[in-house]
């Protein structure tokens, strides 16, 4: 398995700036990072690309809608097609970067609820903008990692089984599944057998703890997790994310209004012991 860092600790618009920072991930051990994707141009993640080349990390990409006029479930077609055009942008955006993995709630928008669960429209008109969004994904190498998040971020898929059975009605190869020890924490009866339960759609891990800090600090039930983990085979990311109060618009979207850790590096250095030390011991 591969170790990860999410850039959400820090940006949503990675850049030569964060040269640094990204030496010291490398340096940290961590074989990766995850790149965010929501503005720029295509030629940008390519220059990210070839300076994650010369540090020698590999990564993964992440992205999320969060305007409403790009809603991929909407009754409005135009909303569903702009919706669409973004997610075949964040694609193209992921194979400039070097990236085989796109991962994120792609499915809906960030924080826009009906005032009720999805309805079977709403399934079905996800389904066909999914498909579309496959088709693309497949003439660029890259695999889409679909995310359950809370009932507080979305409505349309909630827990790894709803989320599981959407990716069989979607019915792509290139239209996966992805598990967040966070969102689970909150919505399965039992965050593990969720995992296990489903194993067959995952493509991509998140590794969060419960208050979104210092994976290993807080309540998730880490032992099992990656015993869990490691028995049923997955041998992709192991992608630790994580929040803080830094990028105002990313704190709102994520409800983050306190820190969560003294400090950056203690949730990516602390956060990366405590993922090798459970893997070593299973």
């Amino acid at each position: 398995m591969k170790i990860g860092m999410c850039m959400f600790l820090w940006t949503t618009h990675v850049t030569a700036d964060h040269e640094a920072l990204l030496r010291d991930i490398k340096a940290t051990g961590f074989d990766g990072v995850e790149i965010p994707i929501f503005e720029g141009a295509v030629d940008d993640y390519r220059r990210v690309g070839d300076l994650l080349d010369r540090i020698g990390l590999e990564r993964t990409a992440v992205s999320a809608i969060g305007d409403p006029t790009r809603n991929l479930i909407s009754s409005n077609p135009g909303e569903r097609t702009a919706g669409v055009d973004y997610v075949k942008w964040a694609i193209d955006c992921t194979a400039a970067l070097g990236a085989t993995t796109l991962c994120g709630p792609l499915h809906s928008t960030l924080g826009h609820f009906s005032g009720e669960g999805p309805s079977a429209g709403e399934l079905a008109r996800s389904v066909e903008s999914q498909r579309a969004i496959g088709t693309h994904a497949a003439t660029r190498g890259v695999t889409i990692g679909l995310e359950a998040l809370n009932r507080f971020e979305c409505y349309l898929v909630n827990t790894m089984d709803a989320l599981s059975a959407h990716v069989e009605a979607i019915a792509h190869p290139n239209i996966k599944a992805m598990y967040d020890t966070f969102h689970a924490n909150i919505e399965e009866a039992d965050p593990v057998a969720a995992f296990t339960r489903n194993r067959r759609h995952i493509v991509h891990v998140h590794v969060s703890e419960n208050d979104r800090g210092v994976p290993g600090r807080g309540h998730v039930a880490w032992a099992a997790t990656f015993a869990a983990i490691r028995a049923s085979g997955y041998d992709g990311w192991l992608t630790i994310e994580a929040f803080g109060r830094t990028l105002k618009d990313l704190a709102a979207a994520t409800k983050v209004w306190r820190d969560f850790a003294e400090s950056p590096q203690a949730v990516y250095r602390e956060g990366h012991r405590h993922i090798k030390r459970h893997l070593e011991a299973t």
